[in-house]
């Protein structure tokens, strides 16, 4: 298994911008290492309901590749996660 890479700012985090900064902030994330062992669905879900708009379904796909470089993934384009995306919530309706 890769080792959870060692970041210093949330923007540092590759696909990771001030509105996904924000988003974070908005979950109680304000640092990296609290991304570590997270589900970025119930990060997602958690975003939803605490803002009261369902985000658009890339918020998902960033909050993957967020949580998945940081678990130590190599550093991926948000949208290689849209089929990830896709499958895991066509498993769950």
């Amino acid at each position: 298994m890769p080792r959870p890479r060692t970041v210093a700012r949330l923007r540092d985090i590759p696909n990771v911008g001030p509105a996904t900064e924000q988003d974070l902030h908005q979950l109680g994330i304000t640092t990296p290492a609290q991304l570590v062992g997270r589900d970025p669905y119930a990060l997602y879900d958690t975003l939803c309901a605490r803002t009261g708009v369902v985000h658009d379904p890339c918020v998902y796909d960033v909050l993957i590749s967020a949580v998945r470089y940081m678990e130590g993934a190599p550093a991926r384009p948000w949208w290689h996660y849209t089929a990830e995306r896709k499958r895991t919530l066509a498993r769950r309706s």
